[in-house]
């Protein structure tokens, strides 16, 4: 299996975008979520935050029907609930949501502070967000080895 593939964040609907694929692999085929991003990008307004927190439950039960996403209730509402944390790190920092991440200290304390502040997200997909989003982690067998 090939790593992710990294970005330079370029606003909040990047970070939120990565996060909300790190909830879904969670407990899936990665192929799955891959085959379907491009719905979920569609279904989830292209990951603006402020549209996603905004949500209705009447939109969030349309969704829970939506073919072109996987209709997992709780990761759902997760990415809702998610969408509205990272809104409120990013109003209530100095220097935004980037500032509050790189703040955190060492790798071990910015997965607990991830973990603390986000739904639906466990040690894995808080390493796979810092990867991609080009925050230092350490390698992938010293992870694993630090899990087992």
């Amino acid at each position: 299996m090939e790593a992710p593939k990294q970005i330079t964040p370029a606003g909040l609907a990047d970070y939120f975008e990565v996060l909300t694929k790190a909830v879904f692999q969670s407990g899936m085929s990665w192929a799955v979520i891959e085959n379907k991003w491009d719905g979920f990008r569609e279904a989830f307004h292209g990951f603006d935050p402020e549209r996603v927190a905004a949500l209705t439950p009447e939109k969030v039960a349309a969704l829970e029907e939506d073919t072109r996403i996987v209709r997992n209730k709780r990761k759902i509402w997760a990415t809702v609930d998610n969408a509205d944390a990272l809104l409120a790190l990013d109003r209530d920092t100095d220097g935004g949501f980037a500032a509050w991440l790189g703040a955190q200290g060492d790798f071990e304390e910015t997965v607990r502070a991830l973990r603390d502040r986000f739904a639906f997200l466990g040690d894995f997909g808080a390493y796979y967000f810092l990867y991609v989003v080009r925050q230092p982690v350490p390698s992938h067998e010293d992870f694993r080895a630090s899990r087992a």
